[in-house]
């Protein structure tokens, strides 16, 4: 990681920077009611730094309510919409960064999701989000809010979370914890910004890119299977046959499938042979597919699977919905698959 004397640099500047804020909802934004369940509350949402008076002093803040919604509901076509916000907020050009408020529960759908779509950006797009609301005394939110604000004028020029005092790699992140503060990690790559009592940037942070025309196509129907024993290989022919246009498969180990007794081997054959891709990853947090090490992993290879080598499954479907809706389901997908766009997967990572 890259020193982290950057605090006093940013706050002898915080009066250039100018931050756009989108609001989507999530337990940031909500209260508990009487009966004590969280609801959410927009009539502070458009007003984040009365609340956190910390803000002023990172950055000028715009803020704008986009959705208000707990993320469970968040759906493909929000993310369109969230991407539309975003990429006209960058073309602008009157930010430095995009924090985006957002639920932790498909945080990190939504960050592949828009990873992927954006492309490489010239400023960070931030996404954070709570545990506990920020109308509560004792709550996340104002720390993650500060720590996203500070990565978004960051040269990170990325799609991140910024949660626990850490900024993740967007597409990068998963949630692991539903209960702890610290709620998401990124197992297969450190993150890009850690924040204690100085900010250090890693040295992997991907360098700047021109912002590219916003292609939001993508093709929602599609499925992901973890794989269980005993799992009935009609199960999977059936959802193809019933309008799956693609499956993200999550493997044993280094994408090791049954291949005896109940072998999902004729099933991947089938399912791709009527056009549905089938994409693999692994079920475990670190590691990735390697189709040449067992019988079923390089049998699932030559049924004509598709590695997804150490993707995490949130951001295997975003792409494959990105894919299928840019390129459908031939030869460019498979070659959209075994690179790296926006630093999804390791280059090396794709046996």
């Amino acid at each position: 990681m890259e020193g982290g004397g950057h605090d006093d640099a940013r706050v002898a500047r915080a009066s250039v920077m100018k931050v756009l804020v989108l609001l989507t909802g999530g337990t940031l934004l909500m209260s508990a009611n009487v009966d004590g369940h969280y609801t959410l509350e927009q009539t502070f949402a458009r007003n984040l730094v009365a609340e956190v008076p910390a803000l002023a002093r990172i950055a000028e803040l715009d803020a704008k309510l986009v959705f208000a919604l707990d993320s469970a509901n968040m759906r493909p076509r929000e993310w369109q919409v969230l991407a539309r916000e975003v990429h006209a907020g960058v073309a602008s050009g009157k930010y430095d960064g995009i924090v985006i408020v957002h639920g932790t529960d498909t945080m990190a759908y939504s960050a592949s999701a828009l990873a992927l779509m954006l492309g490489p950006l010239p400023c960070p797009v931030v996404f954070t989000g709570a545990q506990r609301p920020l109308a509560e005394a004792r709550s996340d939110a104002a720390q993650n809010l500060v720590d996203a604000a500070i990565v978004a004028t960051l040269p990170v020029p990325e799609v991140v979370v910024a949660f626990g005092s850490r900024g993740l790699r967007g597409c990068r992140a998963t949630k692991r914890d539903a209960w702890d503060y610290d709620a998401f990690d990124s197992p297969n790559e450190a993150p890009l910004v850690k924040l204690g009592i100085g900010v250090e940037r890693g040295g992997h942070v991907r360098a700047p890119g021109v912002l590219a025309p916003l292609d939001d196509r993508l093709e929602p129907s599609v499925l992901a299977v973890r794989v269980f024993p005993g799992l009935d290989p009609r199960l999977v022919t059936g959802a193809v046959r019933a309008g799956v246009k693609g499956l993200v498969l999550e493997a044993y180990g280094v994408g090791t499938l049954p291949c005896h007794e109940g072998s999902l081997i004729p099933a991947i054959e089938e399912v791709t042979a009527l056009g549905a891709p089938v994409v693999v990853v692994s079920q475990c947090l670190r590691g990735h597919v390697d189709f040449t090490r067992y019988e079923g992993a390089l049998l699932t290879a030559k049924a004509g699977a598709i590695s997804g080598g150490d993707m995490t499954v949130e951001a295997a479907l975003a792409k494959l919905m990105i894919g299928l809706g840019r390129y459908g389901a031939g030869d460019e997908l498979r070659a959209y698959f075994a690179r790296s766009v926006v630093g999804e997967r390791t280059p090396e990572a794709s046996a």
